[in-house]
Parts: structure tokens; C-alpha cells; sequence
């Protein structure tokens, strides 16, 4: 129990330190920052395309861009072209006057689907509602079920794949000769290859907003497999049914015969976790590399642990077993449930630190949220975990050295010739051994019943810490969903009333520098020119400026400030200060939050 809770404080205590001190780019889902024409942009002429401009690299795939007019008819021509984080949407050249609405629905780096809406006009047209692009960028309700079904599948049918191996393997060689273990390995391999054919077959559907009926259009399966989420996808098919085809012959002989043939088992097993780990949110964001490496450490101890608890429980926990090999096995399991343990936590603090980032965020936002329910599941796992060591080192005779004691070992040097092999132990040894073994079977059979139930409620726990983490998947990251980029167009008012418009685009609106791009607009959309212009940056609350920011052109009516430094998080107020003429000063202002 003191290792659990100590392993507790490390959690937090390590998540504190480097999750406040660390500041870095949005971990995943691509965000809108920029649109060429503005949101609500008057245009005196129809442009010749409409451009996005996104917060990391996106893909089409099975989604969609498009230009809808006011009679819900598109407008664009070709096909829209994706260069980076830069989506460009052609537009015939015949345009009327009237409003205009833009739809899209992107895939970002993390596999996830970007949808929106907004809408220009052209001329003296009416300004189109840009709602009805949220409606159609939808994801299907069954479609959005099925898919943590699907993941959930997956993470269970891993745990038994790679966990009972590695038990047989490391902890119970009698483990090779049962046939339900063979037949949990078997079947974890065979759930893995179905749950990732089915996330195969639901992305499509997912990624373009489809019913489940578009799961098998060949458009839509197209567009999968030239994603990295198809290829990870059809990768763990393979491999499980590949693993599945290595371990057959194992069990089938009741064990390996000799370490080497393992081997290939073992880096299939590697494989096939790090297939899993390569997709979501690991590869999106800075340093995927070294997310992705984290991820399948993660997601490895997961299997390790679980699966070895799955097995524990369908045979060596089972009262027709007999006290012997639960005796043999549980001390072996304890230590290489603990190192799962250490790897689960290290690894879950730099997933935390890069997908959170700060203590705000995990109240604040949806992920942070899941991720804290999460962190308490694990907490009742752990101590769950902590009762079961508990009763091993208690019942099985493991325990720890206690502090300021030690073993004192003496040796002496003689003349005699060396042996020609290791001594063997005598008599008194190998009754000695025999007692000790009789002693821990009788005391594991009397009190196995309680020990049974320990690993029933960490079972239990276990299904629902997985179902979390496949509805985790699919969450925006804290970081991202509390650092919104900021993108709005404000109208300059000034003593005579309004005049104009001013588009404002602030990226990431975090802490540091940001890049900053103002656009200004005349009464009918075009851009115009200033005699001057000027930025400040305000925090009231903190009794922070206003801060001048420096700005500099870059074409007609477009001003750029990059590397504007917000100093903390807050609520900061962004004002545009433009002077026309000597006569003429408007301004406008909103609101940045920063965390």
C-alpha cells in the first residue's frame, strides 16, 4: 500500500511540477485560425477562391470543402486542394452578388474530423447563417458509438493477446500446457484484428459525416487507405492475426521448448503495440516520435498487467488448480505487476504533460475532465493492486528488506582446488525447501478466496479504466480545446458610429509569443489602407498595460505582428486603434483568453 501511494504522489506530484512549468504548441485537432475571405467579409467582387488556414496539417480524405449559395447550391469548382495546414477552395468565375457559405469537414494529424461553417457576401446580398454548416458536418450517432465499442474491443482483446503470453512466459511456464489460456490468447488476438477491421471499416463514415451504410463505399475506403489511420488500422489486423498464427504451435506443444522460439512472437507483440500507439493524438503535436514511443510503453505495461490479471483469475486463481501453482506464480506476477505499474505511471505523466499542459485544464475542459475520472479509476486500481502485493508478500513469504538492516556475509579463502561444477545442495537444504513450499501452498489455499476477490475488483476497475481511455481517444486534448486560437471580425466604431470592419486573428493565444494578423475592411468589404494604426494589449484584472504591440505591413490592409508576447494567462483585452484621416479615429476591441 505504501508503494501505491507513493506511486500516487508521483503521479501528481510530477504532473504539477512539469505541467505548469511547460508551455508548448496545441498536442492535437486541427483548429481554424485564418479564412480568406473573413467570416462575415463584405466583398465588392466575387475572389477567385476561398482559403482556410488551420492550426497544424490537415488531409480531405473522406471529408469534404465546399461553397454553397444562397440557394444552397454549390459555387466552387474542381476539387479543393490541401497544401499543409492551408486549405484552398476554387470558385467559378461567374459569381453573382449575394451571401455565400463555406462548409468543410477536414481530417486533422490525429485522425479526428474538423468540421465548420462561415459565410461572405459578395456585392449588396443578404448574409447567409453559417448554423447550417454545423448541422451538416454532424457525426453520425451510431457511428460515434460504435467506434469506442470498437476501441474498447481492442484494448481488451490486446491485453489478452501480448498479457498471457508474457505470463507464461516470464512468471508460470506450467501456464503453456492449459488450453484456456491458449484459448484467451487466441481469442484477444482474433477480438484485436476484428476491432481494427471495424475502425478500418467506421472511419470513412466518421471522417466524411456518414450514415453507417457509407462504411463500405469504395470512395470512403479509398480515402482510408491513404490515411496513416487506415494503414495503423489494417497494420494491427495483420500483425494480431499474424501473432495469433506464431503463439498456435506454442500452446499446442505446452511451451516453447526454447527462448528462441519466442522471438518471433515477441517482436510481433511489438509490433502490434506500437501500431496502436501510432495513431490519435500521439502524432500530432510537437515531438510525435517521442509521444508515440511513450504511448506504446503505455500502452505495453497495460497489457502486461491486465492480461496477466485475466489470466490469474481463469486459472491459477480458480479453486480446482490447487494451492501449488498459484504458490509458484503469484510472487513472480507481483514483481512484474509492479514494473508495469512504474512504466504505467511515468509513461501517463509525459502523456499528461503534453496532452493538459496546466492544473487549469483539467476542470475546465471535457478531456481534462475524463482524464481526472481516469486518474481516480487508477487510484482505486492501484489500491486494489496494493491489497493483492499485500497478501503475497504476507502469504507467500516476499518481503521487502526493512530500513538499518542488514546481512552480514562472510567468506574465507582456502587452498582447496576448485570444483568442477556448482555444489549441490544437501539434505537438510532440499527438505528445507520442501517445508518452506508445503507451508506457502497450505497458506495460499487457505486464504486464495480473498485474493480472488482483490483481483475480481481489479478487474472490474479495468473494464472501465479501458472504456475511459477509448472515449479519451477521440477527445480534443485539453491543451487544445482550452487554447483556442482566436479568429473574429469587430466593427470600428467611432465618434460618427460604426465605419468598417477589422479582422483580428490571434494564434495560439497561449502564453509567449503569438502570431498576430489584422486586416482591415472599408463599409463594402475591401481592404483599406490607414494613415495609422495601432495595437495594445490589456489585462485588467491583473492590472497588466496596455502593451504596445508592434505591427508590420504585409500588403494592403493587412498588418502582421509576429512573436506578439502575451506575459500570462488571463483574460486579455486586444484593442485596434485606427486613425483613416486626420479627422477620422475608429476602434474596436475583444476579448483573448489566454491559458
Amino acid at each position: 500500500m505504501r508503494r501505491a501511494a507513493a506511486l500516487l504522489v508521483l503521479l501528481v506530484a510530477g504532473w504539477l511540477a512539469v505541467g505548469v512549468g511547460t508551455a508548448g504548441l496545441a498536442a492535437a485537432h486541427a483548429t481554424l485560425v485564418a479564412t480568406d475571405p473573413g467570416e462575415g467579409a463584405r466583398l465588392e467582387e466575387a475572389p477567385d477562391e476561398v482559403t482556410l488556414r488551420f492550426t497544424e496539417g490537415i488531409a480531405l480524405g473522406a471529408g469534404y470543402a465546399r461553397v454553397l449559395g444562397a440557394d444552397q447550391q454549390r459555387v466552387d469548382a474542381g476539387t479543393a486542394a490541401v497544401d499543409g495546414d492551408v486549405l484552398t477552395i476554387p470558385l467559378r468565375g461567374d459569381l453573382p452578388d449575394g451571401g455565400y457559405l463555406v462548409t468543410y469537414r477536414v481530417i486533422s494529424a490525429d485522425s479526428h474530423p474538423v468540421s465548420g461553417a462561415f459565410s461572405f457576401v459578395v456585392g449588396d446580398g443578404e448574409l447567409l447563417a453559417a448554423g447550417a454548416g454545423d448541422q451538416v458536418g454532424a457525426t453520425d450517432p451510431l457511428v460515434a458509438l460504435l467506434l469506442p465499442v470498437a476501441r474498447w474491443v481492442g484494448y481488451a482483446g490486446l491485453a489478452l493477446a501480448i498479457g498471457v503470453p508474457v505470463l507464461a512466459a516470464t512468471c508460470w511456464p506450467g501456464g503453456w500446457r492449459s488450453a484456456r489460456l491458449g484459448r484467451m490468447a487466441g481469442g484477444g488476438a482474433v477480438a484485436v484484428a476484428v476491432a481494427a477491421l471495424a475502425t478500418f471499416l467506421l472511419q470513412g463514415s466518421y471522417a466524411a459525416g456518414a450514415g453507417l451504410g457509407a462504411a463500405v463505399d469504395p470512395a470512403l475506403l479509398g480515402a482510408t487507405v491513404s490515411s496513416g489511420a487506415g494503414w495503423a488500422a489494417l497494420a494491427r489486423v495483420a500483425l494480431a492475426l499474424a501473432l495469433l498464427a506464431a503463439l498456435r504451435p506454442v500452446w499446442r506443444r505446452g511451451g516453447p521448448g526454447s527462448p528462441g522460439r519466442l522471438v518471433a512472437p515477441g517482436v510481433l507483440a511489438g509490433g502490434l503495440v506500437l501500431a496502436t500507439a501510432a495513431v490519435g493524438h500521439p502524432v500530432a503535436g510537437p515531438w510525435p516520435a517521442l509521444a508515440v514511443l511513450v504511448a506504446a510503453v503505455h500502452v505495453g505495461a497495460m497489457s502486461v498487467w491486465l492480461g496477466g490479471l485475466a489470466a490469474l483469475l481463469a486459472t491459477a486463481l480458480r479453486p480446482e488448480t490447487g494451492p501449488t501453482d498459484a504458490a509458484a506464480v503469484l510472487p513472480r506476477f507481483s514483481r512484474l505487476a509492479f514494473g508495469s505499474v512504474v512504466a504505467l505511471v511515468v509513461s501517463g505523466i509525459v502523456q499528461s504533460v503534453r496532452e493538459v499542459g496546466s492544473p487549469t485544464a483539467l476542470v475546465e475542459t471535457a478531456y481534462g475532465q475524463l482524464l481526472a475520472g481516469k486518474v481516480l479509476l487508477v487510484v482505486l486500481l492501484l489500491a486494489a493492486a496494493g491489497v493483492s502485493r499485500v497478501w503475497v508478500q504476507q502469504r507467500l513469504g516476499i518481503r521487502r528488506s526493512r530500513p538499518g538492516r542488514t546481512v552480514s556475509v562472510h567468506a574465507f579463502a582456502t587452498a582447496a582446488a576448485p570444483t568442477a561444477g556448482p555444489l549441490e545442495p544437501g539434505p537438510e537444504e532440499v527438505a528445507a525447501a520442501a517445508d518452506r513450499d508445503r507451508l506457502q501452498a497450505e497458506s495460499a489455499d487457505e486464504h486464495l478466496p480473498s485474493l480472488r476477490r482483490s483481483v475480481l475488483v481489479e478487474a472490474g476497475l479495468t473494464a472501465v479504466v479501458l472504456a475511459v481511455s477509448a472515449v479519451l481517444v477521440a477527445t480534443p486534448p485539453a491543451r487544445t480545446a482550452l487554447a483556442q486560437p482566436v479568429d473574429v471580425v469587430l466593427p470600428l466604431q467611432g465618434s460618427s458610429g460604426a465605419s468598417g470592419s477589422v479582422q483580428v486573428s490571434v494564434d495560439p493565444a497561449r502564453p509567449g509569443p503569438n502570431a498576430l494578423h489584422v486586416y482591415l475592411f472599408d463599409d463594402v468589404g475591401r481592404l483599406t489602407q490607414p494613415a495609422e494604426i495601432q495595437v495594445t494589449l490589456t489585462e485588467r484584472s491583473q492590472e497588466i498595460g496596455p502593451l504596445d504591440v508592434d505591427l508590420e505591413p504585409a500588403g494592403p490592409g493587412h498588418y502582421v505582428g509576429d512573436g506578439m508576447r502575451i506575459p500570462g494567462a488571463g483574460t486579455w483585452t486586444l484593442t485596434v486603434d485606427v486613425r483613416l484621416d486626420e479627422f477620422t479615429a475608429l476602434t474596436a476591441a475583444t476579448d483573448v483568453p489566454v491559458r
